[in-house]
């Protein structure tokens, strides 16, 4: 039986956060993984929100990890190669006797350390978001809310961590967690391991895991958001993340431009009963479009190019539960909003406490630089033109799209955490992102998966096991 002195489950942005700052100790690190990549999970759809810290109860482990995630991620983004900026957010309400409420979160942002607020009359705010809707009375401005790719963000934490050591066992499902003696045994549908310590950052299946083995249970609901994705051409609708403050008319979407120039609305907020339910429906993104439109005006709707639906792990308590549950158990449970902001700082502080209780000691060897696959549309012309001549690779477009080269995907299948599936390609590159939605690239993209991978085209798959395109290949393709 494989030993190991902390093994983690789950590789979502949590999970991954905590792999990376285990890294900085000397030790033997595992992370397991039911999916047969990273961020497959909650992680994969969110709205991409560096939050600033006003929204969360001051004293709560929601308002500590976010703040101090936020302060972070400047030189997070740098070490580790991803986009991230800083726009700044508005929360905006639509009557005057909301006013007050916009008073409470400005106040509760001061006692949670959060900096860069200011509040607003309608006019203020209008003329430095010409878009927002008349409608708008006042707004608490929050300049340092930012905006950040969730996809990248985990990879690239994770890819840090493998980087410096971290092992990563994919398509992995736990199946029972048990103590003996001094250590744990963690039952997998690859056999058993066993670890000093664990770490619990399985998302929706966290209260699962967690009940195993402590006599405080937690009950964990899916809680469904439905989002608009909007082309490129809508981008610069907006500059910053317009929130709406609750009120009048009922729980409100917000308005964001991404890292990647798109524009995105959402999400809706349902509970529901199947942690495996990603559905969109029909009355979910109608939702999406009419609320989003309370706050800004002349929203492009025509321009949405896809629709996509997450699951938020909401507890019961209403906050992060963080820390040693049971002996040798770490609890990184009930990671909903603000649980992206969060993950570097959660990491940071479930790692220092494993790492006092097993006498870990700091690992000199710890590189904290991270590249990622190459992004040769953002080049230069001089560099992009550099690139090409040492590799021809570089100059075959595969995504006309996003401008995604032969190059840059085969890149991203022989990285540190190489992609195995169509979803894991578009990730690290963005081959399949863009207006037609992959309808172009998607063969050719499948073709070098099954070539570099050594896979039969019935073999690759878009995201999971069960996700497979080509059921069978006729006799005629077999002969050719």
């Amino acid at each position: 039986m494989e030993q190991y002195d902390v093994i983690v489950v789950g590789a979502g942005v949590v999970g991954s956060g905590v792999a990376r700052e285990l890294a900085r100790r000397k030790g033997r690190f595992l992370v397991v993984e039911r999916a047969p990549d990273v961020c497959e999970g909650t992680s994969k759809a969110n709205s991409a929100i560096i939050h600033a810290g006003f929204d969360a109860e001051p004293g709560t482990m929601k308002a500590k990890m976010n703040v101090k995630g936020n302060r972070m991620m400047d030189q997070l983004s740098e070490e580790l190669d991803i986009p991230f900026k800083r726009v700044g957010a508005f929360v905006v309400c639509f009557a005057k006797e909301e006013l007050p409420k916009l008073q409470e979160l400005y106040d509760r942002g001061v006692k949670n350390g959060v900096t860069g607020m200011r509040l607003l009359t309608g006019e203020e705010a209008r003329a430095l978001e010409p878009n927002l809707s008349e409608e708008v009375e006042g707004a608490l401005l929050a300049e340092t809310s930012g905006i950040v790719c969730p996809f990248e963000l985990t990879l690239g934490m994770a890819e840090s961590a493998s980087k410096n050591g971290v092992e990563f066992s994919f398509d992995t499902e736990v199946t029972g967690l048990e103590r003996q003696g001094e250590d744990w045994v963690l039952h997998t549908s690859k056999g058993d391991l066993e670890a000093r310590a664990v770490v619990n950052a399985a998302g929706v299946y966290a209260d699962w895991l967690h009940n195993l083995v402590c006599e405080k249970k937690l009950h964990i609901t899916p809680r469904r958001g439905e989002y608009c994705l909007l082309d490129r051409t809508a981008g610069g609708h907006v500059s910053r993340t317009v929130f709406q403050l609750p009120g009048k008319y009922g729980k409100g979407v917000l308005v964001s431009p991404t890292v990647h120039g798109n524009l995105l609305l959402g999400p809706t907020a349902k509970d529901i009963e199947e942690k495996e339910d990603t559905a969109t429906t029909a009355a979910g993104l109608a939702e999406v479009l009419e609320k989003s439109a309370l706050g800004v005006k002349n929203i492009p709707a025509r321009q949405v190019i896809t629709s996509f639906s997450g699951l938020r792990a909401h507890e019961d308590g209403d906050d992060f539960v963080l820390g040693e549950s049971a002996p040798g158990f770490f609890d990184a449970a009930g990671i909903e909003s603000p649980g992206l902001t969060s993950a570097p700082a959660i990491g940071e502080y479930l790692a220092e406490l494993i790492g006092e209780k097993l006498g870990l000691p700091e690992n000199p060897d710890f590189d904290p630089i991270r590249k990622g696959v190459p992004k040769l549309k953002e080049m230069e012309p001089e560099q992009r033109a550099e690139m090409i001549r040492e590799n021809p690779a570089y100059g075959q477009i595969v995504c006309r799209c996003e401008e995604v080269s032969q190059g840059e995907i085969l890149d991203a299948i022989h990285g540190i955490l190489g992609a195995k599936t169509l979803d894991g390609v578009k990730r690290r590159t963005r081959a399949g992102m863009g207006r037609c939605q992959a309808g172009f690239c998607s063969p050719r993209v499948m073709d070098l998966l099954s070539k570099e991978l050594g896979l039969d085209l019935t073999q690759v798959r878009k995201s999971g096991n069960q996700a497979q395109i080509v059921l069978e290949k006729t006799r005629g393709e077999d002969q050719a």
